[in-house]
């Protein structure tokens, strides 16, 4: 079964048709920048236009870098402050003419890391880290998530920690791989602190050279591995929850996309998905 994800970034949109029994891309994805200022309106005028790309006409699940509760963002740290309070599923929905299913950016690649991913099989605390614009976050104890943590939102050492370990911190401060991976080393640590993991999962665009950088992580007791579905864990995570919301209820199987829903899924069993 193929559902359509896409995944909004603070610097890029990216969708593509995901088969679920596989978790993987049907085809190439597309990928479009994401405007600034990065309204609701222009953003999902780049999210039609992912989509649009493959002439995709059924349901989609997006993603979005901050807090989602039914559909409507909460949060807007890398993103324009006009998105608060809008509910995003249900204004795309009226765009693309389609069910549309909103959740979490890390909470979509979290669940497709454990279903498909580096997570896969693990039971224990599981936390994946993306490192963006930002750095987010999902949480799983037992197999379960615990929604919408934005843990990347922690303070360190005096300065929010996506402001000193994320990706765009190294770019705009031209940090060296060594600079940079202590700077996340210590982010971890404090995490470590905080949830006692037995694994971490870094994700994000960066996680493709983790070679660069996890090898000079020292003093982290969990196990530290890079996402297996790299920087594609959002978009497969999209078409997951679309997928979960269209399932009827009482349904252990796959769902057929055939029933519209506009509200977030429950994705706390998502790891067995």
């Amino acid at each position: 079964m193929n559902v359509f994800g896409v995944d909004i970034g603070g610097s890029g949109i990216k969708g593509a048709p995901v088969d679920l029994e596989r978790g993987d891309l049907v085809a190439e994805r597309h990928k479009v920048l994401t405007p600034h200022p990065a309204t609701p309106d222009a953003v999902l005028d780049g999210v039609c236009e992912v989509i649009e790309h493959f002439g995709w006409s059924g349901p989609v699940g997006a993603t979005y870098p901050g807090v989602v509760v039914d559909g409507a963002a909460r949060t807007a740290a890398n993103v324009d402050k006009a998105w608060i309070g809008v509910n995003a599923a249900q204004k795309l929905a009226e765009r693309v003419g389609a069910p549309v299913t909103l959740v979490n950016d890390a909470d979509a690649a979290g669940i497709a890391e454990l279903r498909f991913g580096a997570g896969r099989g693990r039971t224990g605390t599981v936390i994946l880290l993306t490192f963006g614009t930002g750095i987010g976050s999902a949480v799983f104890s037992g197999g379960q998530l615990v929604p919408n943590t934005e843990l990347g939102h922690l303070e360190l050492h005096g300065h929010e920690a996506e402001a000193r370990a994320s990706t765009r911190a190294k770019e705009e401060g031209d940090l060296s791989w060594q600079h940079w991976a202590r700077r996340v080393q210590k982010y971890l640590a404090h995490v470590e602190m905080l949830f006692s993991p037995e694994l971490f999962i870094i994700g994000g665009g960066v996680s493709r050279k983790a070679d660069k950088f996890l090898p000079l992580i020292e003093g982290i007791q969990a196990e530290v591995v890079p996402a297996q579905l790299r920087n594609n864990a959002g978009i497969v995570g999209g078409a997951m929850a679309a997928a979960l919301a269209s399932r009827p209820a009482g349904s252990a199987s796959h769902p057929h996309p055939a029933a519209t829903t506009l509200t977030t899924p429950d994705l706390g069993s998502a790891a067995g998905f």
